[in-house]
């Protein structure tokens, strides 16, 4: 991951952020020699939002499918979160 440092963006503006985008997805921007942030190009970004939907989907089906599940009316429901700590 390719990294730029906050005087380079000062200077350099949004030209070294596609510069340091140019050949990888993401970017890091240290202040004071600390990765502080991350940077990407939005498609990238939108993949990375996919994938972790995708994930949490699996995850949900898979809690569905080893039972771990509960049917209930709404009343059920909110009578069931009265009773938890």
């Amino acid at each position: 991951m390719s990294n730029i440092n906050a005087n380079d963006l000062k200077t350099k503006g949004v030209s070294a952020i596609e510069a340091a985008l140019e050949n990888q997805p993401e970017a890091t921007i240290s202040v004071r020699g600390k990765e502080r942030y991350v940077v990407m190009e939005t498609s990238h970004y939108h993949y990375l939002r996919e994938c972790e939907l995708e994930a949490a989907l699996a995850e949900t089906r898979a809690d569905l499918a080893a039972g771990h599940s509960v049917t209930e009316s709404a009343e059920e429901h909110l009578a069931r979160l009265d009773t938890l700590p």
